[in-house]
């Protein structure tokens, strides 16, 4: 299993200038490479295998970088290729433009050439740099490669990929009967509703910060593109957007780790988040809550404990049932209907809390099945 451990760093002035090399050399032969395999094709129909050595003779200033990160920019644009000839979706691969805010560079692990030297990680062609170690890897961890980024508010990271061993990925010794459970019915006011009736009550950072963030850009926008005070404002807006992402992964990542540890499975509707935010005007909403974000989250922290999230089909419709009777009621579509009776069990329901336990329902119908499924 490969984990990476991302972590702020600080280069001094000089290293500063060493990676802004690196990222500018990974970036020219990256699009030097791109150019050289399309101007290839169209005169011979077939594709040109380059490495980044064969520049270096023309080029000599690349030999001033590290050249395993000039190998990797060669390898993601392979990969750039390859995801077009496999996926429809996928676009042309597209030149890197050196304005772009994010900038980053890979290496790998080679001899020893990265490791970690108390509050210090050494870089080839940088040196030793210092990392805050807000968390320790694991011992038994192998470090395999690192990605130094740049972020657009002018902080760096450090992303450090290790190798560790695999977790049992066993699920809990208990029958599904019995096995704890959690239904989770997705919420534009707070992310999220469980069936044991809380709620998620996520603050909304985006919107708390919206006011400040409006201001902020108003004065960019006043700033001639280009000058000091320009590139001053950029980042004050970036810190702006940076602030309000930390704040919503860190709440995330707590809140899945609380989920994590408390339930044997998670059942989630699998929604369609992009379709939704494209439509009754929920966008920014939807985009606030980062629901796809925090599944994916949980996904992973359930399979590290043997655990499963349980997807429920998007079209269930989990707020027409009555999670007492099991009786359906068409009329509970309407998105305007938050609380209702049903007639026939005589209880009275909270949409969502009702949705979520039907999900919860669901989720143990499908693990029952699946188990019934196994020991046949």
């Amino acid at each position: 299993m490969r984990r990476a451990y991302r972590y702020r760093i600080y280069p001094d002035p000089e290293q500063q200038t060493q990676i802004a090399k690196t990222f500018g050399c990974c970036r020219f032969i990256y699009n030097r490479m791109l150019t050289d395999k399309k101007e290839w094709y169209e005169k011979h129909h077939e594709m040109l295998r380059t490495t980044p050595a064969q520049y270096k003779k023309e080029y000599e200033w690349m030999k001033e970088v590290d050249s395993l990160a000039l190998a990797n920019a060669q390898l993601h644009l392979e990969a750039a290729y390859r995801k077009f000839f496999r996926e429809a979706k996928a676009g042309f691969p597209r030149y890197k433009s050196k304005r772009h805010p994010k900038q980053s560079y890979t290496t790998n692990v080679v001899n020893n050439n990265i490791r970690l030297e108390g509050k210090r990680l050494r870089l080839p062609k940088v040196g030793k740099v210092k990392i805050v170690l807000h968390r320790q890897i694991p011992q038994e961890a192998i470090l395999k490669s690192v990605t130094i980024t740049k972020e657009a508010s002018g902080k760096y990271y450090a992303s450090i990929l290790c190798e560790l061993p695999e977790p049992k990925n066993q699920r809990p010794a208990v029958s599904t009967k019995d096995a704890k459970i959690l239904g989770i019915d997705y919420a534009m006011q707070g992310m999220g509703v469980f069936s044991d009736g809380t709620k998620a009550e996520y603050p909304g950072y985006y919107r708390k910060a919206q006011e400040r963030l409006a201001r902020e850009q108003r004065k960019l926008s006043h700033c001639e593109k280009g000058s000091r005070n320009y590139e001053k404002q950029r980042k004050r807006v970036a810190i702006c957007h940076e602030k309000v992402r930390h704040q919503r992964e860190d709440y995330q990542h707590k809140l899945t780790r609380k989920l994590a540890d408390g339930f044997d499975a998670v059942a989630a509707e699998d929604l369609d988040m992009k379709a939704l935010s494209q439509c009754l005007h929920l966008g920014k909403g939807i985009m606030d809550n980062a629901y796809g974000a925090f599944l994916q989250k949980l996904s992973y922290k359930l399979e590290e404990q043997g655990k499963e999230l349980i997807r429920i089909d998007r079209w269930y419709p989990s707020s027409q049932i009555c999670s007492g009777c099991g009786s359906m009621h068409p009329e509970v579509k309407d998105l305007s209907v938050r609380e209702w009776f049903c007639d026939h069990c005589l209880q009275y329901h909270d949409r969502d809390i009702n949705a979520a336990r039907n999900i919860r329902e669901e989720g143990r119908w499908i693990l029952s099945k699946r188990d019934a499924r196994i020991s046949a």
